[in-house]
């Protein structure tokens, strides 16, 4: 039985909660880090064959097993509704990152998968990844959080901010494992230099002016309304001086 999904978001630390669950021995994940099951079928990448995903978490003996797939924040309603059809109780995790610095480091990322120098990025190359339909619709937390407390409760959706990662290690494992309903020992026990480790870390950069213009335009709104919804405040968000992403675990 699939236990807990974490939809993303892609940049904002998945890739370090995945490093630390991975080391509890109450949690598994048969798909590995990225299972891309959900995601791919709505692309038409993969068939629909959901029998198939069932099988992936039949019984793995006292396990919390888990699919950590950050394409699922983008998820369109009717697959979230066929999960909690399949999953009524499933626990879903959601990380948070600037959507300002994720955005850059997204379009990084972008890069170095085209084998792309820094100086082969103008930028108006970066401008058209950043601009594009899926950059900009991963960093619409809102939106994609509205989409999911619309099916599953709001219970069922343990929220989690990138900046605490660091600042705050343990008390966010802390908080995941009262959401997933594990045992925290293992987790809190972990050494220190795990807890600090970054994960994916991609080449340091930052973005020029415009760019940096251009993101707090595209970003701003969406920030400030994110904040009054979810009754947080994240001016530092938009306060952050040079758009430098915020140190801490992919």
């Amino acid at each position: 039985m699939l236990d807990f999904l974490c939809i993303g978001a892609q940049k904002a630390g998945t890739s370090w909660l995945h490093a630390q669950l991975s080391a509890h021995p109450g949690v598994a994940f048969p798909l590995g880090k990225e299972g891309h099951y959900w995601d791919w079928v709505q692309a038409g990448r993969r068939p629909d064959d959901v029998a198939w995903y069932l099988r992936r978490f039949s019984d793995v003996s006292g396990k919390r097993l888990g699919d950590m797939t950050p394409a699922y924040a983008g998820l369109d309603p009717r697959y979230i509704e066929q999960i909690r059809t399949h999953f009524p109780e499933v626990r879903i995790l959601m990380l948070l990152r600037n959507p300002v610095d994720r955005a850059w480091s997204a379009a990084r990322m972008v890069a170095e998968f085209a084998q792309l120098a820094d100086d082969e990025c103008s930028d108006e190359w970066l401008l058209t990844v950043l601009r594009s339909r899926d950059c900009v619709e991963r960093g619409d937390y809102e939106a994609i959080i509205r989409r999911w407390r619309a099916v599953f409760s709001q219970e069922q959706l343990l929220l989690l901010f990138y900046e605490d990662l660091s600042a705050d290690p343990k008390g966010v494992l802390a908080h995941v494992s009262t959401h997933l309903r594990i045992d925290p020992a293992p987790l809190l026990n972990l050494p220190p230099e795990r807890l600090r480790r970054r994960y994916r870390q991609g080449r340091p950069r930052r973005p020029g002016p415009v760019i940096r213009s251009v993101l707090l335009e595209q970003y701003g709104r969406r920030i400030e309304s994110l904040g009054a919804y979810l009754g947080r405040d994240l001016s530092h968000w938009l306060a952050a001086e040079d758009g430098v992403p915020t140190s801490g675990p992919r």
